[in-house]
């Protein structure tokens, strides 16, 4: 279903396009960071991390709560307990429905279930700390959030196991030697290693892998919280739970859809209508196990999931060949925003596995671009190694002062430099390709 809503607000639009317009000069010095008060006096504020080790629950499933996937119903009577170490208590054999254990974190409950579980260890996922160079755009004791270069995988996986965000940040926060493995069979876990966009952190723990702990760390091992995740060649803003307390406030409102996400991406052609709203399932490619598809009509299906983006354009480029698009999320399904602009007929530039091609791309360009200038566009579509979709502001609820706090970015040099580029095929004509000339050659 596409439906266009209710004009938005002006200020939304301009605000994005204030920060792209930024010269490339200023482009990292003026990233925006700002709450509804200051955070200042509250950073040295934080509360001791807390094991929730050996908390119990002996509960009756109450009448007319209906069915609920039993880590989901576990996970709503544990405060500050994040859903994945819920999961990794019932794996360990930890929990029982009815008298008898339980194993599976999908099994349903229903009214009239005994549940009892008691909370297993925190357990690590397994990374190396590598000291690779991160752009923090804000950290406190509880949370972090980063600019995440493109190219860079967020979690370890098959296939890429270092160099990941979880690396870097291990090494930055001064975390020990983390074990974990994605709870999907290992070749599946290397078909989805990049597999990533916003997806909730849902890692299971090789209980085998203990590690040795300092005194700092003896009432609870710390890791890395990654609440939502970017795919590999998506820039832009990431927030990362430092503790479980705020991991799970964190969670919480991802699940609740209460964090706004702005994205920002250059797509092969307009969209039409320029703004609306699409709300299309998202479930796996059939003929391609690494990609997404949005199905139109009913969900018939668990492995299809709802899926809903707004987007709006906020400048078309090149005389129609390409358009400045804004996108919010409702929901947070992998390659969310990417599925859904193949769906439109608008892939992204650059996006060579949802059709974004670069024949596809010159195909659409050059009739609108002098013969000229062609190539300067040849170059600038063969230089594109990644879909150009940038996340350029994130807000939330801050888990530990509760204040609403906003975080914005510009996107990368990459990204900047083709927006620039198409930018000025919009005031090219055969008339005055010199002074075009002259200016590209200061953005290359």
């Amino acid at each position: 279903m596409l439906t266009v809503p209710a004009a938005a607000t002006s200020s939304s639009s301009s605000s994005s396009l204030r920060l792209l317009r930024k010269t490339p000069g200023s482009r990292l010095s003026k990233i925006l960071c700002y709450s509804n008060s200051s955070l200042e006096s509250h950073q040295s504020e934080h509360r001791p991390r807390r094991s929730h080790a050996g908390l119990r629950l002996d509960e009756t499933v109450e009448v007319g709560s209906g069915r609920s996937r039993l880590d989901s119903w576990i996970s709503s009577r544990f405060h500050g307990v994040s859903r994945a170490r819920i999961q990794s208590s019932i794996r360990s054999g930890l929990v029982a429905v009815n008298g008898r254990p339980v194993e599976k974190v999908s099994h349903i409950v229903r009214e009239g279930d005994r549940v009892s579980c008691t909370v297993s260890e925190l357990q690590p996922l397994r990374a190396e700390p590598e000291d690779i160079p991160l752009e923090i755009i804000y950290e406190d004791p509880h949370v972090l959030v980063v600019n995440k270069p493109a190219h860079m995988v967020v979690h370890p996986a098959p296939g890429n196991a270092n160099g990941t965000l979880v690396n870097a940040i291990l090494h930055h926060c001064r975390l020990p030697t983390i074990s974990c493995t994605p709870h999907k069979s290992s070749s599946e876990a290397e078909e989805f290693s990049e597999l990533s966009e916003d997806e909730f952190d849902d890692f299971h723990v090789d209980p085998s892998s203990r590690v040795c702990i300092g005194p700092d760390n003896c009432e609870a091992l710390i890791r890395p919280g990654i609440v939502h995740r970017l795919d590999k060649g998506t820039s832009g803003l990431l927030v990362v739970a430092k503790d479980e307390d705020s991991h799970a406030h964190l969670a919480e409102q991802f699940k609740l859809h209460t964090i706004h996400r702005v994205y920002i991406s250059l797509t092969a052609g307009v969209p039409s209508p320029s703004s609306g709203r699409i709300e299309v399932p998202i479930a796996r490619d059939p003929n391609n196990r690494i990609r997404m598809t949005a199905v139109a009509g009913s969900i018939n299906s668990k492995h299809v999931r709802h899926a809903a983006s707004r987007y709006k354009v906020l400048e078309v480029l090149a005389g129609g060949g390409s358009a400045l698009v804004e996108w919010r999320l409702e929901t947070g399904r992998t390659h969310q925003i990417r599925a859904h602009a193949k769906y439109l007929g608008i892939p992204l530039l650059g996006d060579e596995v949802y059709g974004g091609t670069k024949s596809m791309a010159l195909s659409l360009l050059r009739p609108r671009t002098p013969l000229s200038c062609h190539g300067h566009l040849s170059r600038m579509i063969s230089n594109l190694d990644r879909p150009c979709l940038h996340a350029l502001s994130l807000r939330f609820k801050h888990p530990h002062t509760g204040e609403q706090v906003r975080f914005s970015c510009p996107p990368p040099v990459d990204f900047s430099d083709a927006l620039s580029l198409l930018r000025n095929f919009n005031n090219v004509s055969s008339d005055d390709d010199e002074i075009y000339i002259e200016h590209v050659s200061l953005i290359q």
